[in-house]
């Protein structure tokens, strides 16, 4: 059974040329890409318009664009659930980000300028601010907008929406990771990313962005699922 709670989902600018229905759905997309709904919560239509202060009738569409994203599953008797992670799902979906991630990276060297680099400095720096103050709101955020400005000087790419693709299904699991991020990640990726790239050395940078991944949430996943599995069955046991 999933879990039901008052739903706190963060506001968005509002963009005017946008309509109701593309703003519900690009806020529920940041609330669910960044963690602010958990794995497992259920969801009700009601529920929703509560939390976003809203009719139904305009969420309908974004929670269909949504469970086609694989974002929100759809169960029986018009019941929803922001889907629970699983081991095998997991590594389904970081093995993709590794794939998909360390293409962009490579693909987006030749457009590095000293300039743009200090501006990733900045968001680094942000993000160490953000773990010292246990801000890990912050820190998700953070973490997406240096991976998404540094594929994205790239001006050819268009792999962007298959990364977000991915980055949306693991975004509430990726905040509760985050949470450990102290216990688990010991070495700073990106300070490795930001040398590859002062470097302009692509095997170095491809390098960096996988263990980056595969440290963040990879290794620190796995350990917190099995842990979970672990305590199920010791609970069942008991």
């Amino acid at each position: 059974m999933g879990k039901k709670q008052d739903l706190k989902i963060p506001d968005i600018p509002l963009d005017k040329d946008r309509t109701t229905q593309e703003h519900v759905y690009s806020r529920l997309r940041h609330a669910i890409m960044t963690g602010a709904i958990p794995p497992g919560t259920s969801l009700t239509m009601r529920g929703l318009a509560d939390g976003l202060e809203l009719s139904p009738t305009p969420i309908r569409e974004a929670v269909r664009r949504l469970s086609s994203e694989h974002a929100i599953r759809i169960l029986e008797n018009r019941r929803m659930q922001i889907p629970a992670m699983t081991l095998g799902r997991l590594e389904e979906l970081v093995a993709l980000r590794i794939t998909l991630e360390t293409h962009a990276a490579e693909r987006s060297l030749p457009y590095i300028s000293d300039i743009f680099i200090e501006k990733l400095i900045s968001i680094d720096d942000a993000m160490d601010r953000a773990i010292a103050g246990n801000d890990l709101d912050r820190l998700t955020i953070l973490n997406q907008d240096f991976h998404r400005s540094l594929y994205s000087v790239n001006p050819n790419q268009v792999s962007m929406p298959a990364i977000e693709s991915i980055w949306l299904q693991l975004g509430p699991f990726q905040r509760q990771v985050n949470e450990h991020v102290k216990e688990f990640y010991k070495i700073d990726r990106h300070k490795e990313i930001l040398e590859a790239l002062k470097a302009r050395d692509a095997e170095a940078l491809t390098a960096a962005t996988e263990r980056d991944i595969s440290e963040g949430i990879s290794r620190s996943g796995r350990q917190l699922l099995i842990q979970a599995v672990s305590e199920h069955q010791a609970d069942g046991t008991a």
